[in-house]
């Protein structure tokens, strides 16, 4: 089973480069956090599991497909983030807390769309170009 995940990064906001990667990673992992329990409350134990037909799962042991595409605003990337809802595709919404960047205000940077099967995720993402 082919698998793959697509970040869309806001090309509106100019972060640094440094700053895309770190968001780019955040909305990445995020997906993969979303799936797992916390079991302690005194220790951080992360508990996921995956069945073989799961397209998580192929993308977890297999080639780990990530592909980055840019949008141009925050409400292009908010709408990309309900299709991927409506649609019942994984998805994270990253939210940065402005420290670095954006002058303290919160804003929303990136989104991870899936893993999944390609042609469900095209379907949102397919259209943006790579950045």
């Amino acid at each position: 089973m082919e698998t793959k995940q697509v970040i869309v990064v806001r090309k509106d906001l100019n972060m640094r480069k440094g700053k895309i990667g770190a968001q780019v990673a955040h909305a990445s992992m995020g997906v993969i956090l979303e799936e797992c329990k916390h079991v302690n409350d005194n220790s951080v134990l992360l508990l996921a599991s995956f069945k073989k037909d799961d397209p998580m799962f192929h993308w977890l042991t297999g080639k780990f497909v990530k592909i980055v595409v840019g949008c141009n605003s925050e409400e292009e990337l908010i709408d990309l983030s309900k299709k991927a809802k409506e649609e019942n595709i994984r998805h994270c919404l990253i939210q940065d807390v402005g420290r670095t960047e954006f002058h303290g205000i919160p804003t929303w940077t990136t989104l991870a769309v899936g893993p999944d099967l390609p042609e469900k995720i095209d379907r949102i993402t397919g259209h943006l170009p790579l950045i």
